[in-house]
């Protein structure tokens, strides 16, 4: 009896063995696909959690390496491809409780006027939004991995303020990991508009040089009403120095809006609100010729045999956000990020976008015959656009209100505190030098 009560319990046993097991395993399998399903998965463009919240996404697809074998070599290709074609231009403004890399007592590179809070901006909140595109993950900024991804290079930043505005930016979160040394500085009126700074660890310059219009152009004084520009000349002041640069960015764009007189060839083209006797043509189509001339002008003297590639980026135009008019008591009083949903790129700031999106793209095509080029856009005119709380306003000034309310206050409603949204140019800047990291540059012309 108690052998076979044994022989009984065995046969059970043996029964549920063989029923369980192959349950437990098609268990285990659909977990794993499913669990590598979601792997592939980009990040949900509805998705509008704050990053923190974010963080438990990355810790499933790590624990599902556990469940699946690694990838194959055509997968990590795959994801690596998805990842080069992200948008960063869409997306957006999602409230972020680390803040800033830097602060107005950390770093003493910024002009005055951008130094919102030392300035005495009250509110702070401007301060606690991160970008995030609707098809991926910007990373925030690394320092270090930038500085080691230019080293031994020389980086112009070419243009108007914004191009400063974006330089000093950078600067500032380099200096958390590297102080720079400046090396030259040549100051016109109040502005330094021609410097240069040096980081010894990495062997890296950063240079900073003022041309408005790239093209050669004549700027408007107390004795000459109006702008006059060459289209046809690029402006030597920077272009002079172009062999021992290693990467442009340019920023142009507001000063394509005020009254001008534009020359090419031997003869006047027309004028832009200039007040007299000539065609008044506009400014898209101005703009499209000096940046045409400009790029164009790096093909031609860097093309040759011989002669190490550049690297070109172009940051697309950046909206004001004045309401009234900039030169009539107009102000930017917003203290949060407008939607995705609120606001559009329309109007002058998509035409100007878009000029400057399509000369990259003809850039590109004419580069290609040499292969050592690379043109690229940094589109930040949407997210820019979304973020009317990040100018100075009435503080590009010290303490406006210090005694009371004013009749009439200036306000700087073009340019951007810092730190502040314009850092967002740079971490797209970084991932951007990144992607070119890995695309070697192919030499065509050797």
């Amino acid at each position: 009896m108690k052998i076979r009560t044994s022989n009984f319990m065995k046969d059970k046993s043996n029964f549920l063995y063989m029923r369980v097991l192959p349950l437990t395993i098609c268990s285990l399998l659909s977990i794993s696909l499913l669990l590598l399903y979601f792997y592939n998965l980009p990040f949900s463009p509805s998705s509008k959690n704050e990053f923190a919240q974010s963080k438990p996404i990355i810790n499933i697809i790590s624990q599902s390496s556990l469940l699946v074998p690694p990838p194959t070599s055509s997968y990590s290709e795959k994801k690596k491809a998805y990842q080069k074609q992200c948008d960063y231009s869409k997306g957006d403004w999602i409230k972020d409780t680390k803040g800033p890399l830097y602060n107005d007592t950390t770093c003493s590179l910024m002009k005055e006027g951008r130094n919102c809070i030392k300035h005495g901006r009250p509110d702070s909140d401007y301060l606690y939004w991160r970008w995030k595109p609707n098809e991926c993950y910007l990373p925030r900024f690394e320092p270090k991995t930038f500085l080691q991804l230019i080293n031994n290079k020389h980086i112009a930043f070419v243009g108007d303020s914004m191009a400063r505005n974006q330089l000093e930016s950078l600067l500032c979160m380099l200096s958390t990991t590297s102080i720079p040394k400046l090396v030259y500085k040549n100051s016109i009126g109040k502005d330094s508009q021609f410097s240069r700074w040096y980081f010894s660890s990495y062997n890296v310059t950063i240079s900073l040089y003022w041309s408005p219009f790239l093209v050669q152009g004549i700027e408007k004084s107390n004795n000459r009403p109006n702008n006059e520009l060459y289209l046809d000349h690029v402006d030597e002041k920077w272009a002079k120095d172009m062999d021992q640069m290693d990467m442009i960015v340019f920023s142009i764009g507001h000063w394509f809006l005020l009254q001008a007189i534009y020359h090419e060839g031997n003869s006047i083209l027309g004028c832009h609100y200039c007040g007299l006797n000539y065609t008044d043509v506009g400014f898209y189509d101005v703009l499209r010729k000096s940046l045409r001339t400009s790029l164009n002008s790096i093909i031609d003297r860097r093309g040759h045999k011989g002669k190490n590639g550049i690297d070109v980026v172009v940051t697309t135009f950046t909206p004001h956000h004045f309401e009234g008019a900039w030169d009539k008591a107009g102000a930017c009083p917003k203290t949060k990020p407008y939607k995705s949903e609120e606001k559009k790129v329309e109007g002058m700031d998509n035409e100007m976008r878009k000029v400057e999106v399509e000369e990259v793209e003809n850039a590109k095509n004419k580069g290609n015959e040499f292969g050592r080029f690379r043109f690229e856009v940094l589109d930040i005119t949407n997210l820019a656009l979304l973020r009317p709380d990040g100018h100075p306003g009435p503080y590009m000034n010290p303490f406006p209100f210090f005694n009371g309310v004013q009749e009439y206050v200036q306000n700087d409603c073009v340019h951007w505190c810092l730190p502040g949204p314009i850092d967002t140019w740079n971490e797209i800047f970084l991932e951007l030098i990144k992607k070119w990291e890995e695309q070697p540059r192919i030499n065509l012309s050797s």
